[in-house]
């Protein structure tokens, strides 16, 4: 029998909290209203607006990396759902688990074509590997329950589900319990065995980590794996989450352009893959590889997506005997105060010297982000989260997000201010909620990586049109006044040792902060 004193929305919030969901990230519009309304009926579930889908969407994102388990978003039909589709594509391509709740007219309503109606499955579809339209209040508590565990499906992923306006409204009987959380697959011992037997042969070896593999225990496994047969450890261009600085297993970061990556893997004849895929060149370019693997070389997939890759690669430390100390060990290396010269590399110092350990960096600095990377190897320890999916506007609510799951830990965003502009928005959450999150905003007023692109796809000598497209001044971004506006405290830098000071103070005190750095 329905119960009178709940209805759907109720009953599905208090599923999502019994389910192990804490927090909504939301952007919500009319036919969400019960679901609003619901949130403080239910303890446990904390809800944080977003002032555009974009960032509501990349806050789940960074939210569900640093913790591991899914963040609600709440998002208003189907174009409500179309405007956070760029982090959702970047937080599929990080599988990230995420359970998003998206408002539909009533069921009855639908057959009137009203101006919002639009179809929010095909919407969904290239973002998420689980989507379901509730057809009932009694059923809206299951599915939800179903929901999260679609997100948590290794090596976790995007669920959609559809909430009609009147299955959110109508009287609904209780909560549903939560599903078990799936598990990773374990790697049999035949895999193991066989690709022990390849680093045995002699080849000039590599180990390419992505997922659980690139945090500690994973780390400490490769580098005995490497301490016994000399294999390299690579990983992703753009790994979603990697723990890195001094102590830790060093891991060489593939590349970005084709030849570059041809270039650096050229020597390898056998790739052994956890987690990831072979590399391929970001984009298509005329006369240059899109495969990137040299010619001849063996793969061997120690463990696929799906699969537990850290017991993984323990295992094959013990099946090589590999000795209990890992190579590859980072040394704590703190940077000199910089002085003269004001660049990425100067900047990158600067931010190596002063991060504190346990921080947590987001990365969407682009041209201008190869500094922060090189200096901060030796740095304290800390995480590292990149642009998976590579369309831009992540890296602000990536931040927000991870500040949201990690209270306690300091989180920087390294931020081109082409792609700030796609999200800034999430910084007013930042200051709505008191995260503590600096914001670095390396401001060379361009698309500065779509000028180097430009010539990279031979489209010939750019006239006065094209590189207008491209550039960032007239009028230029003022990010003092943008994030003030927001109630961010923001500061200008101009020279290294403005910069100093200036990130000093803000690593110093808590809450939120941006610091343009002119180039």
């Amino acid at each position: 029998m329905p119960n009178e004193t709940m209805n759907g929305a109720e009953s599905l919030v208090r599923t999502l909290v019994g389910s192990g969901v804490e927090v909504c990230f939301s952007n919500p519009g009319t036919s969400e209203m019960h679901f609003v309304a619901a949130l403080d009926r239910v303890d446990g579930m904390r809800a944080i607006l977003g002032l555009f889908e974009g960032a509501v969407t990349g806050m789940a994102d960074g939210y569900g990396r640093i913790r591991e388990k899914p963040a609600a978003t709440l998002l208003h039909l189907g174009p409500g759902l179309a405007n956070g589709l760029a982090n959702l594509h970047n937080a599929r391509r990080a599988a990230t688990p995420i359970v998003n709740i998206v408002g539909d007219h009533a069921t009855y309503h639908a057959q009137y074509d009203a101006p919002l109606t639009s179809d929010i499955m095909g919407f969904a579809r290239p973002v998420s590997a689980w989507i379901h339209s509730s057809p009932s209040a009694l059923t809206v508590a299951t599915d939800g329950a179903r929901a999260v565990a679609a997100a948590l499906e290794p090596p976790g992923q995007i669920a959609t589900l559809i909430l009609p306006a009147d299955t959110a409204w109508n009287p609904a009987e209780h909560p549903a319990a939560p599903l078990p959380i799936p598990r990773p697959a374990t790697v049999t011992s035949n895999v193991i065995d066989g690709v022990a037997a390849a680093l045995k042969s002699g080849k000039r070896s590599a180990l390419l980590i992505r997922g659980h593999g690139l945090k500690e225990r994973g780390l400490v496994a490769a580098g005995r794996i490497a301490a016994k047969t000399g294999t390299r450890l690579f990983c992703d261009t753009f790994a979603p989450r990697q723990q890195r600085g001094a102590g830790r297993v060093l891991v060489e970061r593939i590349p970005y352009f084709a030849e570059q990556i041809v270039e650096f893997l050229s020597k390898i004849e056998q790739f052994v893959i956890v987690g990831s895929k072979p590399p391929v060149s970001f984009f298509a370019y005329p006369g240059k590889p899109s495969w990137c693997l040299p010619e001849g070389a063996q793969i061997h997939y120690l463990a696929h997506a799906h699969e537990d890759g850290t017991q993984a690669l323990e295992a094959l430390a013990e099946a090589l005997g590999a000795p209990k100390e890992p190579a590859n060990v980072a040394l704590s290396r703190k940077p000199d105060a910089p002085k003269g010269q004001f660049n990425q590399y100067t900047i990158g110092d600067v931010i190596a010297r002063h991060m504190p350990e346990g921080a947590i960096y987001s990365d969407e600095a682009a041209t201008s982000g190869l500094g922060t990377a090189i200096a901060t190897a030796t740095a304290a320890p800390h995480d590292w989260l990149s642009l998976t999916g590579g369309s831009i506007g992540q890296g602000v609510p990536l931040a927000t997000g991870a500040a949201i799951a990690a209270p306690d830990r300091k989180v920087i965003c390294g931020q081109g201010d082409g792609g700030a502009m796609y999200t800034l928005q999430a910084l007013w959450t930042q200051a709505r909620e008191k995260l503590d999150v600096t914001t670095v905003i390396f401001a060379n007023r361009s698309y500065a990586i779509l000028n180097i692109e430009l010539a990279r796809v031979g489209a010939g000598n750019p006239g006065p049109k094209a590189t207008s497209m491209l550039d960032l001044h007239n009028p230029e971004l003022d990010w003092v006044k943008l994030a003030s506006g927001m109630g961010v405290e923001a500061t200008r830098a101009t020279t290294i040792e403005d910069f100093d000071a200036q990130f000093e103070n803000a690593m110093r005190g808590r809450g939120p902060r941006v610091i343009e750095v002119v180039l």
